[in-house]
C-alpha cells in the first residue's frame, strides 16, 4: 500500500511571508488549493469584512476534534463523511461525487497530525497542508471500485486502522467512526475494536466557532448575499426559474464559491407546499418567488438564508403580505429570545407560535445549526418535539439558521424566509444582512 509522507517543505518560506493573501495563503495564482477570488477580497474589503487567518483556523477545527477524541477516551476519529474531513483537514477532492463515493476517509488521532486516505494519485492536493502528516491510500471499499474483492480491500484498510490505533492509543481499542461502508465496519469489529458513534463528536467539535471561524462564514455570507443580489436583478416576468438559480450559482462560482446543496426556489403557485425545486416554469408578473440559498461559499461555509420577492413591478397582494409579515414577525420573534444557556425544549416552547392555518405546512424546524453544513443542533416546532425533539442547550458560539414557511394547505403561495446568526453572551447576532422587502412588509 502506497503511502505519501509530507514534509516540512511545506512550511512558508519566511522571505516569502510578504507574498501572502488576506487569508494568510500564498499568493499563487498556480497553486492547487481552491479559495475566494480576487473578486471576493474586493468585495470584503469594500464592507470592512476581516478574511480569517486560514493556518490559524485549520489549526483550531483540529484542536475542537481531538478535545472530543479524548473526552471519549477513544484511541482515533475515523472519517469518511467529505465535511467532516474538510472540516478536520481543510482537504478538498469531488466533494459531491466522494458523498456517494466513499473514496477518501481520515484517521484523527488524539494528538498530532492525521493521516488522509485519499483518492488514488490525489496526494498532491494536500501537500499544502501542514497539519495532514501522511496520504495514504486504501479507503476504497465499495462494489463500484472492488468488486469481488470488496471484503479483501475492507480487511486491508482495516489492519492499516488497527496498527494507526496502536501508534496513537496503544491498548485502546475504542474507535469514533462517523460513516462506513458495512463491509469495513464487520472487518474493524473482527479484530477486536469497539466502534462509537463518531458523528457524535464530530457535530459536537463543529457547534462552537470563535471568532476567526466567524470570519469565514461572514466571508462566505457575503460572497453568496452578493451573488443572491446579482439573482434578484433578473427576476422579471418572462424568464424562468432556472434562468434566475443559474445566476446565484454562477455569482457564487465567480467568487470562489463551491456548491449548492439543494436547487430549492419556486414561484407562483409551485410555493406551495414548500420544497419544490426550480425548473422550467416561466415568472409571471405578479407572482410571489421564495428561495433557499443552501450555498457552500468561499471557505467551504454554508450560507443558508432564504428571502421571498415579488415579480415585476407590482404591488403585492393582501395575501401575500399576510404571508410575508408572518413569516417575518415568527423569524424575527424567534431570533430576539435566543440566550445562551436556553434548553432546545426552552427555545421550542417561547418560539412564536404560528396561526393554525399554517401550522400543517409547517417547516421542518424551527432553527438548526450551521457551519460546513447544516448540523447540530436542529430545535423542532412544538408539534414535532415528541417524536423528533432531543436535549441540549444553546451555547456562546454556536450558529444557527432561524427560518420560517408561511403557507396554508390548499393555498395559492407560501412565503419561506430564513436569517443565519450566532449565539453570543448577550443573545442572538445576525450574520446574514440581505435586506426583506418594504412593499410587503407595509
Amino acid at each position: 500500500m502506497g503511502s505519501f509522507v509530507l514534509g516540512s517543505n511545506r512550511k512558508i518560506d519566511p522571505s516569502r511571508r510578504a507574498h501572502l493573501r488576506p487569508d494568510g495563503t500564498p499568493s499563487d495564482n498556480d497553486r492547487v488549493e481552491i479559495g475566494p477570488t480576487g473578486l471576493a477580497f474586493s468585495e470584503w474589503k469594500e464592507a470592512g469584512i476581516s478574511p480569517p487567518d486560514l493556518p490559524a483556523l485549520r489549526e483550531y477545527r483540529l484542536s475542537r476534534l481531538q478535545e472530543q477524541i479524548k473526552a471519549h477516551d477513544c484511541a482515533g476519529l475515523l472519517l469518511f463523511d467529505p465535511l467532516n474531513i474538510r472540516y478536520a483537514t481543510d482537504s478538498t477532492n469531488m466533494q459531491l461525487w466522494t458523498a456517494h463515493n466513499a473514496a477518501r476517509a481520515c484517521f484523527v488521532p488524539p494528538s498530532g497530525k492525521m493521516i488522509l486516505f485519499d483518492f488514488h494519485s490525489c496526494a498532491h492536493l494536500s501537500a499544502h497542508l501542514p497539519l495532514v502528516g501522511e496520504v495514504r491510500g486504501g479507503a476504497s471499499f465499495f462494489y463500484f471500485e472492488t468488486g469481488d474483492r470488496t471484503d479483501e480491500h475492507a480487511n486491508l484498510f482495516a489492519d492499516q486502522i488497527v496498527s494507526l490505533m496502536g501508534i496513537h492509543g496503544g491498548k485502546n481499542k475504542r474507535l469514533a467512526v462517523d460513516k462506513i461502508e458495512n463491509v469495513g465496519f464487520a472487518a474493524l469489529t473482527r479484530k477486536g475494536v469497539k466502534m462509537l458513534d463518531g458523528q457524535v463528536l464530530s457535530e459536537h467539535a463543529r457547534s462552537i466557532k470563535n471568532e476567526n471561524e466567524l470570519n469565514a462564514m461572514r466571508c462566505a455570507i457575503h460572497a453568496c448575499e452578493q451573488a443572491v443580489e446579482e439573482m434578484r436583478n433578473v427576476v422579471a416576468p418572462g424568464v424562468t426559474e432556472n434562468d434566475v438559480w443559474a445566476v446565484l450559482h454562477a455569482g457564487s462560482i465567480k467568487r470562489g464559491g463551491e456548491w449548492i446543496e439543494t436547487r430549492i426556489l419556486s414561484s407562483g403557485p409551485r410555493t406551495n407546499p414548500w420544497f419544490q425545486e426550480c425548473g422550467p416554469r416561466i415568472l409571471k408578473a405578479g407572482d410571489m418567488l421564495a428561495f433557499d440559498t443552501d450555498l457552500v461559499s468561499t471557505y467551504g461555509y454554508c450560507c443558508d438564508i432564504s428571502r421571498s420577492w415579488i415579480v415585476g413591478d407590482v404591488m403585492p397582494t393582501n395575501e401575500q403580505k399576510t404571508l410575508y409579515k408572518i413569516a417575518y414577525e415568527h423569524v424575527m420573534h424567534n431570533i430576539a429570545m435566543l440566550k445562551p444557556g436556553m434548553s432546545f425544549l426552552e427555545v421550542t416552547q417561547k418560539a412564536h407560535r404560528l396561526p393554525k392555518a399554517y401550522r400543517a405546512l409547517r417547516y421542518g424546524v424551527l432553527a438548526h445549526g450551521v457551519g460546513l453544513c447544516d448540523e447540530y443542533p436542529s430545535i423542532r416546532y412544538p408539534e414535532d418535539v415528541t417524536h423528533y425533539g432531543y436535549s441540549g442547550q444553546l451555547e456562546v458560539g454556536m450558529t444557527l439558521c432561524v427560518e420560517a414557511y408561511v403557507g396554508a394547505e390548499g393555498g395559492h403561495e407560501g412565503v419561506k424566509l430564513e436569517e443565519q446568526v450566532v449565539i453570543t453572551e448577550k443573545g442572538a447576532e445576525a450574520l446574514s444582512c440581505y435586506p426583506y422587502e418594504a412593499d410587503l412588509l407595509s
